[in-house]
């Protein structure tokens, strides 16, 4: 009964359908866990929600930041950008049924028994798995709440920067998001870098890669991650998993499987 993470969709549904026929998933015993941005960029977003979706609550998925945007376009409090292909979902016939589902996923998920913890960006430097599961509830019982909207509409933006247990209201949130589901670079004292976007070889001086902040408190957790594509499925530490290749950029989609840490991969079609 194996276990797949597989990185970021993003709407890429022939890859998917693909990558699953490669490692002949077999849904009656395997489990497939999802890094986060099921959608947008890609062509087929709509498919891969309905998909993902019809497989049950047995598989698991956590929330990435273009799984966020989708949700605040829905609900009215942010525009469309450019690049966008959401325009599928948000005129479903079955967008509200696929929304609702969409925002009672969670930003992390722990596994005791394959002893994997996976979120979207990453695993904040200074929080330890208890807490980052803590700190995730705290936003997720807001976004399944009756109101979503409040929490969308106020996410955005890249202050605060650094975490602080006595941050209050959207500023608490909104870090906690950023943390989750758009972090890549930090300074060596964990604080996020959130403007650079490019590679390694050419970061500022001044920041670092998530997972190399000094003293990382969760150096010995197994972290699963997406977003990144720039890492090419490479991180070069050890018990850190980056998943996201990139296939919406025309590389390729990525599995790992849990029991071995065995990698397969499908070249993108488009």
């Amino acid at each position: 009964m194996p276990t797949y993470a597989i990185g970021d969709v993003q709407g890429c549904f022939l890859e998917l359908k693909s990558l699953l026929a490669h490692i002949a998933f077999n849904p009656a015993n395997d489990t497939l866990w999802f890094t986060g941005d099921l959608v947008n960029r890609g062509p087929h977003s709509l498919d891969v929600l309905r998909f993902v979706k019809q497989l049950g609550d047995k598989h698991i998925i956590v929330l990435g930041n273009h799984d966020l945007h989708l949700l605040a376009v829905a609900y009215g409090v942010r525009e469309m950008h450019e690049g966008d292909t959401l325009h599928e979902i948000l005129q479903a016939p079955d967008k509200t049924e696929l929304l609702d589902w969409l925002r009672t996923r969670s930003l992390l998920h722990s596994d005791s028994r394959t002893g994997f913890v996976m979120t979207h960006a990453g695993l904040a430097p200074f929080w330890t798995v208890a807490k980052a599961s803590q700190l995730a509830t705290e936003v997720e019982t807001v976004l399944r709440s009756s109101s979503p909207d409040f929490l969308l509409k106020n996410i955005y933006g890249n202050q605060p920067d650094h975490w602080d247990e006595t941050l209050t209201g959207f500023d608490r949130l909104r870090c906690i998001v950023n943390y989750f589901t758009r972090m890549r670079f930090c300074d060596v004292n964990g604080r996020l870098e959130l403007t650079y976007k490019g590679d390694i070889a050419h970061k500022p001086h001044d920041v670092i890669p998530w997972f190399d902040v000094p003293h990382r408190v969760n150096v010995n957790e197994k972290i699963i991650f997406g977003h990144w594509a720039g890492l090419g499925g490479k991180a070069d530490v050890p018990r850190v998993y980056p998943l996201d290749t990139g296939c919406v950029w025309g590389n390729a989609l990525t599995a790992m499987r849990l029991e071995d840490e065995k990698r397969f991969s499908v070249k993108a079609l488009c």
